[in-house]
């Protein structure tokens, strides 16, 4: 039994660094051709002020631009773009 659960972690690790070895070249080399690596996501920051009174105050920045690549996976710093889209609004505590 043991046996088996070790192959199958074995396995399920080198099946998803495969996965993301062949996104990582995918998105590097532009492939499928003349795909653009990366893309711009149009954010909205939602500020969230605790005061000390107890009460929660809003600010709402306007929208930025944000830079995110067009892949699966998140590549040299950047978030995926297809999170972006589905998280277009960012909660920030302060």
């Amino acid at each position: 039994m043991r046996g088996i659960l070790l192959y199958g972690s074995g396995a399920t690790i080198l099946l998803l660094a495969l996965v993301y070895a062949g996104d990582y070249v995918a998105w590097r080399f532009g492939l499928p051709a003349h795909r653009q690596p990366f893309g711009n996501v149009a954010v909205q920051q939602v500020y969230v002020i605790h005061e000390k009174s107890g009460k929660t105050e809003y600010q709402f920045p306007p929208p930025e631009n944000q830079v995110c690549v067009e892949a699966l996976f998140p590549h040299v710093g950047y978030s995926p773009c297809w999170y972006l889209r589905k998280h277009t609004e960012q909660r920030i505590d302060i």
